[in-house]
Order: C-alpha cells, then sequence, then structure tokens
C-alpha cells in the first residue's frame, strides 16, 4: 500500500477528517487540530475525540498527522511572541494527545535577527519545557525543513541535526522533508545524482530512518530562490522525476508523503495531485 495523501480541512469538527480524506484518495492524512489563524484553540472534549477516533479507525487510513499553525515561532525572543507559541504548542500536544496523534510536523522557526546559534539553542529550550509540560503526549516531533526565507531556520539537515541533538529528548524528534523547501534552499534534487546526494546527506546527519514524513509539493520558484510557494505536482519548478525517485526509494518506502499543493475552489485537485503522483510509482 502506498502511503500517500493530503493536507485536509476540519471544516465542521475535526472529527470530519477522516472521511475528507478517503474521499479525496487519501491512505494518510495531515490537518491543523485547531484554526490556523488563531493562538489558542480548543482540546477536543471527550465525545469529540471518541468521534474522531472511532472515525479514523473506520476509515481504513494509515496514519493521520499533526501539523501545528504557522503563528508559533520556538525561535522567538523572551516574551509575548514565544510565552504565547510556547502555550500554543503545548495545547497542540494536548490535543493530538487526546486523539492519538503521534506525530506533530513543525517548522523550527525564526531567530528575528539574533543569530543561528542563538535561535537554535532557543528552539531546543522551548522543547525541554514543552516535554516536561505535557507529559501525555508520548509521541514524536517531526522538524520540517524551511526554504530558508528571511530568518527562517531548518533550511538545511545539519540544523535540524542541531535542535534534535541540543535537547534532553532526543529521542523525541524526526525530521519532515519538504520537497519544494528543499529545492528553494538550493537541493539540487532534480536529477538523480542531486537527489542521491541530498539523500546521503540526510543519512550522514539525522539517518534515513527518522524521515517520519515527507511533504510532496512542486515549487513555483527555482532552485535556491529561498521562496516556499507550493505548486501542483509536475507543474512547478520540480517536474516529476524528484517525486518518482521517492515514491521508488526502498529507504522512504514506510514514510507517509502528504500533498500541500494549492486547492483551488474544492477538493478535486487533491484527487489530482495524488493520481499524479501514484503514476510514478513503478510497478
Amino acid at each position: 500500500m502506498d502511503l500517500l495523501g493530503a493536507h485536509v480541512s476540519i471544516a465542521g469538527g475535526i472529527f470530519n477528517a477522516p472521511e475528507r480524506g478517503v474521499k479525496s484518495g487519501c491512505r494518510v492524512i495531515q490537518f491543523f487540530t485547531q484554526n490556523a489563524n488563531r493562538w489558542l484553540g480548543k482540546i477536543p472534549t471527550k465525545d469529540d475525540a471518541a468521534l474522531f477516533r472511532q472515525n479514523f479507525a473506520a476509515s481504513g487510513l494509515h496514519e493521520a498527522i499533526s501539523h501545528d499553525i504557522y503563528l508559533i515561532n520556538l525561535a522567538a525572543a523572551p516574551g509575548e511572541g514565544r510565552d504565547k507559541s510556547l502555550e500554543s504548542f503545548a495545547q497542540e500536544m494536548q490535543r493530538c494527545a487526546a486523539l492519538g496523534i503521534n506525530k506533530i510536523v513543525m517548522h523550527p522557526g525564526a531567530h528575528n535577527g539574533d543569530g543561528e546559534a542563538i535561535g537554535i539553542r532557543r528552539i531546543c529550550e522551548a522543547f525541554d519545557e514543552l516535554f516536561q509540560r505535557v507529559p501525555q503526549y508520548t509521541g514524536l516531533v517531526l522538524l520540517e525543513n524551511t526554504a530558508g526565507q528571511g530568518t527562517y531556520l531548518g533550511y538545511n539537515f545539519e540544523q535540524l541535526k542541531q535542535i534534535m541533538e541540543g535537547t534532553a529528548f532526543k529521542d523525541r524528534f524526526g525530521v519532515c522533508i519538504d520537497t519544494c523547501h528543499a529545492f528553494a534552499a538550493g537541493y539540487p534534487i532534480t536529477d538523480r545524482d542531486g537527489y542521491l546526494r541530498t539523500m546521503e546527506e540526510v543519512d550522514r546527519t539525522i539517518g534515513l530512518s527518522r524521515v517520519g514524513c515527507l511533504h510532496l509539493n512542486d515549487s513555483k520558484k527555482g532552485l535556491g530562490c529561498k521562496v516556499d510557494r507550493h505548486e501542483h505536482i509536475g507543474a512547478g519548478m520540480l517536474g516529476l522525476e524528484p517525486f518518482r525517485f521517492i515514491l521508488n526509494d526502498p529507504a522512504l518506502a514506510a514514510a507517509p508523503k502528504i500533498i500541500e499543493t494549492p486547492k483551488g475552489d474544492n477538493d478535486e485537485m487533491d484527487e489530482i495531485n495524488l493520481k499524479a503522483l501514484r503514476a510514478l510509482i513503478a510497478p
């Protein structure tokens, strides 16, 4: 079974997410567990959490993954922004514990001019606090590579390694590799040699076994642009080959692969993009 899926909406209730995924042809799903435009959300009621678990079990989906909201910046300096980020991520962990979700994908954050070493230290300190604060969440945090726009951290795999190794909870981390972000950050994954060199770097720094998820997104912009703009599969600067490499790479076979491509007016584009990816899987 391929582990392809999409980021789906939770409109009307988080318990609706599994059905939306099935309708789009997903075998795995990712979603925000709260309104992504607000700092804080609600912890699911016991009834809502039970209904989500029931619907997920009935769906036949392989896995459900959370993505934290983009407002969160664990690399921020002490102050209101950092306090809100810590509280919001703690709530995310609480919701995932209630829902039975074992992976949270997150963007490491931006140092806002204070320097990369300081930003990485702040992220490590944040996680040391968060894992102690929310012990009921026993799953993984998947650090997502970024495009390197502005002062965002995590644009190379060495930085993700530094975060993982700089905490007291090294075994609570994995990584999420986003194809658009990697390409925008300068990784030349459009040809086989460049793809293999990139995967060798992942294996050397982090270990391919710690790739807990991939985001399969084409890129509107070119190699090394440092701009995070997703495009439909095969319609951007990446083309189809990087996705063919990933989908036929035995080292990544067990990792869920999620599209975050443009939705348009409805979710039918998810079906189209997933179909394009499945056509690349070797028989």
